[in-house]
């Protein structure tokens, strides 16, 4: 979206929150492919009516530059002729801003002078003093993170810090370990889940978190079950992690790709999964870390790897048990996306401490060994029980992608895991001494 019309939003959002009927502009913006199902259906999720027009302003700034003069046209044949008139008239009016007047100090020449009075220059020079910048005031962070000041030169920061882990217990751990689907959902029962589902219920529980356990659960039982975790008071805690182990497929998305099926054969975006834990809607989990591990798989590719020299490669894993969880990829990702630029929030603070690691890169499957579990469970559970207690977990991440990616399915196909972080500080979990 143009930045002009960002502005005419940002400046009418208050008109725009308290007068717009949302619910009336959902089937407009998804015929003129504004929003997808899925994007309308998150901003539905919001609340309440001011909360869904509130929502709606925030990612219509995040779409292309026909989003604008489209939302006008879907205001108008809603019959809130009043705000698109409002806004039109704002788009009239906006003029540029005018530039700020900068007083730039009077040049002197410098004198000139003959080598006889140099003697008598340097007795009576008047002493020149450097023009002073104007001093600027650090707003110490929300954390408590201090910034070291230096008299001269760069502000520089400390060591990368720590989050807080040494809550007791540290926070809640959420499995949502889906194994036997409803035959209606043509989807394949997930032989070897519940192997996975075992080892992080016991590689969590030793890391100091309560564990809860929630089986074979679909679509809206996996909302309402997310939904109570955001509703729960965290404050005594200092971490929340929500594990999917389940059928994946690829969708159309703004931030986190991808989306989790429950047996019933119905998604959900992992974008939406994450919303439930964000700063906006759990307060009590502002400013501490969120982690998400998805299980599952990002679209139907299968990646038959590259060719790399001998001492690239290490080990070669898997054979005839081998399985999936791909899906292919849902057609609600076939909607334009109307955008001309990169689809971004312009607020960085609401995914802010959120860490989404996937089994496998977005569009291709991951492999489920029906005997040992996943590649990437049986990978991250080892790492962690050998490295937890001395490494951060990003550091421990990288180690899980690479062995990872040494495997081999049926002596062919590989996958590649992979994350979207967005903590600040390192995450260290508690370990037993």
């Amino acid at each position: 979206m143009e930045e002009k019309h960002k502005q005419i939003l940002q400046r009418n959002r208050i008109y725009l929150v308290t007068d717009m009927n949302p619910k009336d502009l959902y089937d407009g913006l998804i015929e003129k492919r504004v929003f997808t199902h899925d994007m309308i259906d998150e901003i539905k999720s919001a609340g309440t009516r001011r909360d869904q027009a509130r929502q709606l302003v925030r990612d219509l700034e995040t779409r292309g530059s026909r989003a604008f003069p489209l939302f006008l046209e879907c205001l108008q044949e809603t019959g809130q002729q009043n705000l698109a008139e409002l806004l039109q008239s704002a788009t009239v009016h906006l003029k540029p801003a005018t530039p700020t007047q900068v007083t730039r100090p009077v040049v002197q020449p410098l004198p000139i002078s003959s080598p006889m009075d140099v003697d008598r220059q340097r007795k009576d020079r008047v002493p020149v003093y450097p023009i002073q910048k104007p001093s600027s005031t650090i707003t110490p962070s929300p954390e408590g993170e201090s910034l070291i000041s230096r008299p001269q030169g760069r502000i520089r920061r400390g060591s990368i810090q720590s989050y807080k882990m040494d809550a007791s217990p540290c926070g809640h751990c959420l499995i949502i370990n889906n194994v036997e689907f409803d035959s209606q959902s043509e989807l394949s029962n997930r032989k070897g889940s519940n192997i996975d589902c075992d080892k992080l219920e016991s590689r969590f529980k030793s890391l100091n978190f309560i564990v809860e356990v929630k089986t074979n659960l679909k679509q809206r039982q996996i909302k309402h079950d997310l939904s109570a975790l955001s509703k729960r008071d965290h404050s005594q805690y200092d971490c929340c992690v929500v594990i999917m182990l389940s059928h994946g497929t690829e969708v159309s998305h703004s931030r986190f790709p991808g989306a989790v099926y429950g047996v019933d054969g119905q998604f959900v975006p992992v974008q939406h999964i994450t919303n439930y834990l964000n700063g906006q809607h759990c307060p009590s989990l502002q400013g501490k870390p969120k982690l998400f591990f998805i299980q599952a798989c990002g679209g139907d590719e299968r990646d038959t790897g590259v060719e790399v020299s001998p001492d690239e490669f290490e080990r070669s894993i898997g054979g005839i048990d081998d399985q999936t969880d791909a899906i292919p990829m849902s057609s609600s990702s076939d909607s334009l996306s109307m955008s001309d630029e990169p689809d971004a929030r312009t607020t960085l603070p609401t995914p802010s401490d959120i860490l989404v690691s996937y089994s496998t890169f977005p569009g291709y499957v991951s492999w489920r060994d029906t005997q040992s579990g996943s590649w990437y469970v049986e990978t991250l559970d080892r790492i962690l029980e050998e490295n937890a207690a001395t490494d951060d977990l990003v550091t421990m991440l990288m180690m899980v992608n690479h062995e990872v990616s040494q495997n081999s399915a049926k002596g062919l196909y590989k996958q590649m895991p992979g994350s979207f972080n967005f903590l600040r500080k390192l995450l260290h979990f508690q370990t037993q001494v």
